[in-house]
């Protein structure tokens, strides 16, 4: 369970008492994520989602998280919706940890995407986009290439301790990357952290998108690369290219790549793959003490990374232009 943060019960309620949303009846810990405490907390008035932002997370960031969730849902997207407490504030402090409350998001997301899902997906992500276009609030991407070496740095003496040779394979991948990493592709706010488990479904209809708390400025096409490590590998960790196409053709009908962007997907889709292999080998070699927390299998991503390795071109995945 993703808890880092206990809180008690007199706590919560004294929070809780902070909103107009009537007197809290019940509340759990929510198990997904790996970032953050998060809690399911049900009042007089309906559920809500209570987040503690943990020690990775900079409180500076928190104005530009909420803003963009609030921004997205006047612009009509389906996402949570920070709430304001008696004082007019979105953030607060709860346990020693600044603390918010959103809406909470119908559906439930899907462990076994479908075609459909992903093409639903491509559809959501592309009019997030676009409706962040106008945002006026902006944050560096602190994942992006110039993170991955700092990042690893923390880790690098154990790499080789998962797997032989761990070590020298990412590190050459750090130089390969910071050589040719493009940066003059279209730009603008990017979820960032697309992955199944904050997308949510509702009768097999995309509800909404959840999770904003790596979204930043950086390359548009950098989010569909990070989609399509997450979405378009079957558990065997075979690619799936029709899951790709399907991803691609909804994302293309609300905003088509450009020649660029389509020619950058190998590198861009190796470059994701590296950065949660990065942030999984992290975790997975630095649980931090007494966490109610099970880190994710670094495994996964260092074949995804060889598959990409692989490949040349965006046609070598089979994708169409």
């Amino acid at each position: 369970m993703a808890v880092y943060t206990e809180v008690s019960d007199e706590e919560l309620g004294a929070f809780i008492n902070t909103y107009d949303i009537g007197a809290l009846t019940s509340y759990k810990g929510i198990a997904e994520g790996v970032e953050n405490t998060n809690f399911l907390v049900q009042t007089e008035t309906g559920p809500y989602i209570l987040t503690l932002y943990e020690k990775r997370v900079n409180p500076n960031d928190l104005p530009f998280f909420l803003g963009l969730k609030e921004h997205l849902s006047e612009g009509g997207m389906n996402c949570p919706t920070p709430l304001k407490n008696k004082q007019g504030q979105s953030l607060g402090h709860l346990a020693g940890r600044p603390a918010a409350m959103v809406t909470f998001l119908e559906g439930m997301w899907v462990r076994r995407p479908t075609v459909s899902h992903c093409e639903q997906l491509g559809v959501a992500m592309a009019q997030m986009h676009a409706a962040a276009q106008d945002f006026e609030l902006t944050r560096e991407n602190a994942l992006s290439v110039s993170g991955w070496r700092p990042l690893f740095a923390m880790c690098a003496n154990r790499a080789d301790t998962v797997q032989k040779g761990l070590q020298a394979e990412i590190e050459a991948e750090l130089d390969y990357f910071e050589a040719n990493w493009p940066s003059d592709l279209p730009k603008g706010v990017i979820h960032a952290d697309l992955f199944p488990d904050n997308v949510f479904f509702l009768r097999n209809e995309l509800s909404g998108i959840i999770d904003f708390y790596f979204a930043c400025n950086d390359l548009l096409a950098y989010d569909i690369a990070i989609c399509i490590n997450a979405w378009c590998f079957e558990p065997d960790d075979m690619f799936n290219v029709t899951k790709t196409r399907a991803l691609l053709k909804g994302y293309q009908s609300v905003r088509p790549l450009t020649q660029a962007e389509y020619d950058a997907l190998p590198l861009l889709a190796r470059g994701a793959a590296l950065r949660f292999l990065l942030t999984r080998l992290y975790d997975w070699l630095t649980v931090p003490e007494g966490a109610l927390v099970t880190p994710k299998d670094p495994g996964e991503y260092i074949k995804k990374l060889r598959f990409h390795r692989s490949i040349r071109s965006a046609a070598d995945y089979g994708i169409e232009e």
